[in-house]
């Protein structure tokens, strides 16, 4: 036969020599891609972990700062106390107070600081305010006094709520006294006295000298001018206040000793 070359068969000797280097270049690069991005992985990984730790050290530090060094540290000349009013002892909140000293204001208990002075006698309420960053504002609301009542020889003061706030051997001046006994037979008396006390505006119930109760739909004053007033029960409340103002302000009843307002419709002078 002429003319025809040999062809070496698929996967002779000629094949192998020209395929192994294109496989060995491939795999080279591929295991630098491979090194690289592992590399890249793991600095990754690196710088997280510096980031995470670099910031729970932050947070410790401001944390410490905050709730443990002296630098937010309560001073007691920056508490400030006000509202004490008239039967407050203020030596005794200061001493509640004094415990918080030097305390960090952030862990300041005001809850627990506010329970506490609730519990002294004449408060009524208190408002507690952190006053950055290093003190206290303390207002107080007292339990002012609003009647008298006689007991025991002393006189028991007691506030619009009808709470004991002290004892006193005299009536304090400008302080009505109350005519009812503080048992239970006189409870109901009492507090129709002391519901007619609340219902007077501050100007005429300073002009009360006296409240009493026979029972509590007869409620009866004395002004500290020596007229009277037959008042009745609590209702018709600001009305009877009215018809009072009205008919005390008129000229004719300068010299009126008793007003009678227990029907404010039909009020009666004398």
């Amino acid at each position: 036969m002429t003319g025809q070359v040999p062809v070496p068969p698929s996967g002779g000797a000629g094949s192998r020599s020209t395929a192994r280097p294109t496989d060995r270049v491939v795999s080279t690069g591929m295991a630098d891609r491979l090194a690289e991005k592992a590399a890249m992985r793991r600095h990754r990984v690196r710088r997280t972990i510096l980031i995470w730790v670099a910031s729970v050290l932050a947070v410790a530090a401001v944390a410490w700062v905050v709730l443990f060094s002296p630098v937010l540290g309560t001073d007691p000349e920056k508490i400030e106390i006000t509202g004490e009013g008239t039967v407050i002892d203020v030596a005794q909140v200061q001493q509640v107070v004094s415990g918080v000293s030097d305390v960090p204001l952030p862990r300041v208990d005001t809850i627990g600081l506010r329970e506490q002075i609730l519990s002294l006698n004449g408060v009524r309420d208190v408002t507690i305010l952190r006053e950055w960053p290093d003190g206290l504002s303390v207002t107080l609301e007292s339990r002012e006094p609003v009647a008298a009542v006689p007991h025991d020889g002393s006189y028991v003061l007691l506030d619009r709520d009808g709470v004991q706030v002290q004892t006193v051997e005299a009536v304090p001046e400008g302080i009505p006294e109350i005519g009812v006994s503080l048992d239970d037979e006189g409870a109901r008396s009492l507090r129709a006295a002391r519901i007619v006390l609340n219902a007077l505006p501050p100007e005429l119930r300073a002009e009360v000298a006296e409240v009493t109760a026979g029972t509590q739909d007869a409620v009866e004053m004395r002004l500290r001018d020596g007229a009277v007033v037959e008042w009745g029960n609590g209702e018709d409340a600001a009305l009877k206040v009215k018809v009072l103002q009205t008919l005390r302000s008129l000229p004719e009843n300068q010299g009126v000793t008793l007003y009678d307002v227990s029907a404010p419709t039909m009020p009666i002078t004398r």
